[in-house]
């Protein structure tokens, strides 16, 4: 057996795991269209990335996928935010915060680094460019 052969069982099991990962990836950013606290975006970019590694095809797919492909061409493109997808980004954060403020009542500290990650994950998200 050459060095060629062993690799081929390496290369076979990452190319499943790269797909399995991307086919899960592309479930939650489906689920996330629907259940407002799970983002959408991000879960299908992963899924592109693990498909590019482990199948071309279903990379291109999805990035031409009538719904799902022109939020992920905008961001490779241009590392583009559409507007609808910030102020829905955003809404969803000041809710997730005021659920945790009214509801969990977590300690002041806890206030404080989540309101930091959250203004952070704003920050990043509002000075995206647009489409």
């Amino acid at each position: 057996m050459n060095a060629q052969d062993e690799r081929t069982p390496l290369k076979t099991h990452m190319r499943l795991f790269y797909l399995a990962a991307g086919w899960a990836m592309v479930v939650l950013g489906v689920v996330g269209i629907f259940l407002p606290l799970l983002p959408t975006t991000p879960f299908l970019l992963a899924a592109a990335w693990f498909f590019s590694r482990g199948s071309p095809v279903l990379e291109r797919w999805l990035l031409n996928h009538k719904t799902l492909g022109p939020p992920l061409q905008d961001w490779r493109a241009r590392g583009a935010i559409s507007r609808r997808a910030k102020m829905t980004a955003i809404a969803m954060i000041i809710a997730s915060y005021c659920l945790l403020l009214f509801y969990v009542q977590p300690s002041t500290i806890v206030l404080v680094v989540v309101g930091i990650t959250l203004m952070g994950s704003s920050t990043f998200i509002l000075t995206r460019p647009g489409r």
